[in-house]
């Protein structure tokens, strides 16, 4: 066969669509933008997860070792209000939201990143990362701050295509007078004695937001990384004040090579926000479908464009993964060896910067091909495809989960309840993998219970559950 066709990103920086060529083959280095943990996610926090964990499963089929990182948020301004609001510690605000926010990415298929730094795990090397911009000239202290200066870093703008003035006009930038312009920002800030604060070179405080990712990366995945990718509303300021950052602590060298931002989720065509009551967290979503669809419908878009969530489209994935789980159930067991070309189609669509609407066009194509296949041994090497496929986009991997989710009770409020019957079946699942020490497949069946408010206890060859 053919060597696979290369790989097409379009990146951000330049907005180009280059073929992509990872600095060391043996270790391509990914980094996400993950959660700030105070509140429960919502159907807009979960689609730069799925999208950049489709990237991740392309990444895998290409390259030995693919070293994926997604943060946690764990210092914020958010958090200590939500702190002082509720009386309860940060610490068990992070706690629970981090938690939760796991829980429901693995309901929606997300894997898990081999990386998952906390901020708050990486304090000293902040604080190191930030001496080092003070003594290169790019960051200065002023009243217990420290602020990075802009004007110093010559290439400031790129990312966004915009003119400093322009990006001062279109962005809340804090106002403050110990600023040396108005661009500057914070990298250090002080901390009163009720908010949680780190001792430093700059009196006791607690680091900027930029900052935070800037040293995280540095610390796993060296000084200059792969892809970086993130939701489009970070481009600016986050990722252009992390470029800054990164670029001038090295010396100039590349900070990313790739920029990849998926646009933004819609619901019923309107922005999502809490002022129009439209804000829709996943574990919500979950109460009423089950987290395939969800999967399905943030996929429905190129990760570029913005996509709309509604019922109505919703209902549309259930429907079309009813047909396909429909499909592969009633026809023989796979063949060892998948149709070849099947399986390329689907590849060669995400090969192209992630075209998923090409790639399930390909896998409804597969989908005919095996209704019309009268050659029972082909129909199975199609059927092993069209599975090979869906595993490429975090779908069609469990009939026995799609099962138990359709079983869901449309009136109960936990997430994602199943009656017990469809959990019987996802522990027998998951003790059958055990038996053949499918370890992953296991840990993943647990994911997905400990979602849906499922503990598990195993007695030697015996697994109780029970709900939460």
């Amino acid at each position: 066969m053919a060597d696979p066709t290369p790989l097409l990103f379009t990146n951000t920086l330049g907005g180009k669509k280059d073929i992509f060529c990872p600095a060391n083959p043996d270790r391509v280095t990914v980094y996400v933008c993950g959660p700030t943990v105070y509140d429960y996610a919502h159907i807009g926090n979960a689609r730069p997860a799925v999208v950049f964990d489709v990237l991740v499963r392309l990444l895998r089929r290409r390259f030995p070792n693919v070293c994926y990182a997604r943060n946690i948020t764990d210092i914020d301004d958010k958090i200590n209000a939500r702190a002082a609001d509720t009386g309860r510690s940060i610490s068990a605000i992070t706690e629970q939201f981090t938690g939760a926010y796991r829980a429901d990415m693995a309901s929606i298929n997300c894997l898990s990143p081999d990386l998952e730094p906390k901020v708050t795990d990486h304090v000293p090397q902040i604080i190191d990362l930030i001496s080092r911009l003070i003594a290169r000239g790019h960051a200065y202290e002023a009243q217990d701050h420290v602020l990075f200066d802009v004007p110093s870093f010559a290439d400031y703008g790129r990312l966004s295509g915009r003119s400093l003035d322009e990006m001062i006009a279109g962005a809340r930038i804090e106002v403050a007078p110990f600023k040396r312009h108005t661009a500057d920002f914070v990298l250090w800030k002080p901390s009163t004695a009720d908010l949680p604060g780190w001792i430093s070179p700059w009196g006791r405080g607690r680091p900027g937001w930029h900052i935070e990712c800037s040293a995280m990366i540095e610390t796993h995945l060296g000084a200059s990384i792969d892809i970086h990718g993130g939701g489009g509303d970070l481009v600016f300021p986050h990722h252009e004040n992390e470029i800054a950052q990164g670029t001038a602590a090295h010396d100039g060298a590349s900070y990313a090579s790739v920029w990849m931002h998926n646009g933004m989720v819609t619901v019923d065509g309107q922005k999502m926000a809490k002022s129009a009551g439209n804000m829709l967290t996943v574990r919500d979503a979950l109460t009423r479908y089950p987290g395939e669809a969800l999967r399905l419908v943030l996929l429905s878009a190129q990760y570029r464009q913005p996509v709309d969530w509604s019922d109505t489209a919703a209902k549309q994935a259930i429907a079309t993964l009813d047909r396909l789980y429909s499909l592969l159930e009633s026809c023989l067991e796979p063949e060892a060896v998948a149709d070849p070309h099947a399986l390329a189609s689907v590849e060669a669509a995400l090969a192209d910067d992630l075209a998923v609407p090409r790639a399930l066009a390909a896998i409804a194509k597969i989908a005919n091909a095996i209704r019309r296949e009268t050659d029972l041994r082909q129909q199975r090497r199609l059927k092993a495809a069209l599975q090979k496929a869906g595993t490429l986009l975090g779908l069609l991997e469990d009939p026995a989960a799609w099962r138990a989710a359709r079983r869901t009770e449309p009136d109960n409020t936990s997430a994602q309840s199943f009656h017990a019957a469809g959990i019987d079946q996802l522990v027998a699942d998951r003790h059958s993998a055990r038996s053949r020490h499918d370890w992953i497949k296991a840990d993943r069946i647990r994911q997905t219970l400990t979602a849906m408010g499922v503990d598990l206890v195993d007695e030697g060859e015996v697994t109780r559950w029970a709900r939460r």
